[in-house]
């Protein structure tokens, strides 16, 4: 049984003194809950990364990065590297965020790059896709998220399941006030599910498939009962300590 991974991703938001604060009542509310039949997961922006490290050492919840440089070192202005991060104290990024992807132009060759470089470097790609309205509308969004599966993880081998984390962001559900169902995730799960069995085998089936649409409190329960969706990946409601840990509570045990 794969163990969900409830992954929040808090985005541009918030200092480090204020996540610091924001970390410790997180931690003094997980006083008592029982979340061992899943992990817990943050991906904070770098800055945020050797504060909250300590606040968290020993807890049952890591920190991640949001986001991760293509290059091992270099001249590369204002980019982290792998081994940044991990020394930081991430043990995630993530990789080719649907924001990232449009607002940066970052395309499937660069993210495969990434993917090449958490490896290297020692951390869990979290590598996103999904496809944007006019995609689902024209019913190409399979082979959308095909083709950026193939681009990001070509020639890429694995060793262990845990190496890997795929997000499946339906861009157009993300803040539209429009609802991808419990459905809708699990179809394009399973189509990711069916890629990786054709590319890594066996291991396949302990990659965790995590949902990006939008997922709270209200449909948590409902989406993470599906075969092939293995958590979230879930932005705001990350924010908020109350519906972090009651999507955390509702994955199945």
């Amino acid at each position: 049984m794969r163990t969900p991974l409830i992954a929040g991703n808090w985005k541009m938001h918030t200092t480090p003194s204020a996540a610091a604060a924001w970390m410790r009542s997180l931690l003094e509310d997980l006083d008592g809950i029982d979340v061992s039949n899943v992990e817990l997961l943050l991906n904070v922006p770098a800055t945020h990364l050797a504060v909250l490290a300590p606040i968290v050492a020993g807890s049952p919840v890591a920190i991640g990065a949001q986001d991760v440089s293509a290059h091992a070192e270099g001249a590369y202005t204002g980019e982290c590297s792998a081994a940044m991060l991990l020394d930081a104290g991430a043990t995630y990024a993530i990789v080719g965020h649907s924001e990232r992807r449009q607002y940066h132009h970052e395309s499937d060759a660069l993210l495969h790059d990434k993917v090449v470089a958490c490896h290297a470097g020692g951390l869990t790609p979290i590598l996103c896709v999904g496809e944007v309205e006019a995609e689902r509308e024209s019913g190409a969004h399979e082979t959308t998220v095909l083709r950026q599966l193939s681009g990001g993880l070509s020639g890429i081998d694995l060793s262990r399941s845990d190496d890997l984390v795929i997000a499946y962001e339906p861009v157009w559900a993300i803040g539209t006030g429009k609802t991808a169902t419990a459905d809708d995730a699990q179809a394009m799960g399973a189509v990711i599910r069916s890629f990786l069995k054709g590319r890594y085998g066996p291991l396949a089936d302990g990659i965790r498939i995590l949902y990006g649409g939008s997922m709270k409190p209200a449909n948590a329960a409902e989406l993470l009962a599906k075969a092939d969706v293995d958590g979230g990946l879930i932005g705001g409601a990350s924010l908020q300590r109350d519906q972090y840990l009651a999507i955390a509570t509702a994955a199945p045990r």
